[in-house]
């Protein structure tokens, strides 16, 4: 399989986004907002997940890579390098459901993480959900180690107008 990782263009937004949606359903946040209260604002979890995409291309276009096959795009990496900190992260991943199971992932972390070091950067951090078995045995494969657990809340809020 010649997977070929490039440079983010903007051509690929719309594309990356659909890959998000369809690889985090099941396992984002978002999603567990909406299983819990609902659209919010009139809002589904994809048109908010999707959206972080957008605030990533924002942040640090240079540091989103897509991975193409046959000249199709079937996976991405969201990056961005804090250079005081010494950190690389990675915020979003994913991969398209018929190509998944074989490496496209784990090649685009590996290609995120030689970046980080060609920046100089001293170590990288990524996150994921107790529910998202794939990358709870996909990142410490890769060297990552778990170094905390986070609890996420949400609540409605009263209108304005209510109170």
């Amino acid at each position: 399989m010649d997977v070929h990782i490039r440079t983010y263009r903007s051509t690929d937004l719309e594309t990356i986004k659909r890959l998000t949606v369809e690889a985090f359903d099941g396992v984002s946040i978002d999603r567990n907002i909406e299983d819990q209260f609902g659209p919010i604002n009139h809002r589904d979890w994809r048109w908010r997940k999707a959206r972080h995409i957008d605030f990533d291309v924002q942040r640090d276009a240079d540091g989103v890579f897509v991975a193409e096959l046959a000249g199709q795009v079937v996976g991405y990496i969201t990056t961005f390098r804090d250079r005081d900190a010494g950190m690389g992260v990675i915020p979003n991943l994913a991969v398209d459901s018929e190509q998944r199971g074989r490496g496209i992932g784990r090649q685009l972390i590996e290609f995120a993480l030689s970046n980080f070091r060609k920046e100089g950067l001293t170590h990288a951090k990524i996150e994921t959900l107790d529910q998202n078995d794939v990358g709870q045995g996909l990142y410490p494969s890769l060297g990552f180690r778990e170094v905390a657990r986070q609890i996420h809340y949400c609540m409605e809020l009263e209108s304005p107008k209510n109170l």
